[in-house]
């Protein structure tokens, strides 16, 4: 009798200990994060954008140059070429070479406090820059081809030509539509 008490105790003591085990676990805790496959190549997508941009930096300019191609670039193929690479290092695809007119017809405008790494930043004589980093700061930097200075160039938004010259001439910040990464 003393031994069939003893393994009932330890029978209800182990199934007690399973049992508040279970009701102090968390039922999301051991769900990983439901993510899209296409979103997870997106943020991808976004996180290459930094490196790929830096390595277009001082690139001449010459008017039709692909860098890909060339060693030459303006700014939609700058773009083309920066938008091309980090897709395809998150096994993307990016939809091909724009002119900046019809690139611009295929953004979306967002607010100043959404800005990701790829936003374009838009002027109202249709020059570009794209934004290549975020500093945890909030500091941009930003990408594109100055002809005066006939090379691939980069500034951020502590910069007084920031202020001065492209916030004043700004339309908006935009963001490539979903249908431009496949």
């Amino acid at each position: 009798m003393k031994k069939s008490i003893i393994v009932f105790l330890l029978l209800l003591t182990n199934t007690v200990c399973a049992w508040s085990a279970q009701i102090d676990k968390d039922p999301l805790a051991d769900k990983p994060e439901v993510r899209s496959p296409a979103a997870s190549a997106r943020e991808v997508f976004r996180q290459n954008i930094p490196e790929v941009a830096r390595q277009f930096i001082g690139t001449p300019y010459e008017f039709g140059g692909n860098p890909l191609n060339s060693g030459t670039t303006d700014n939609s193929y700058l773009f083309f070429a920066i938008y091309t690479k980090a897709a395809r290092r998150a096994g993307l695809t990016y939809h091909g070479y724009l002119p900046l007119a019809n690139l611009l017809k295929n953004v979306r405008r967002v607010d100043e406090d959404q800005v990701r790494n790829g936003d374009l930043m838009v002027l109202d004589n249709q020059l570009a820059a794209l934004i290549f980093n975020i500093e945890d700061t909030g500091r941009l930097h930003l990408i594109y081809v100055s002809e005066k200075r006939r090379k691939v160039i980069t500034f951020h938004s502590d910069n007084l030509v920031f202020d001065a010259f492209w916030l004043e001439n700004m339309t908006g910040f935009f963001r490539l539509k979903d249908t431009m990464l496949r």
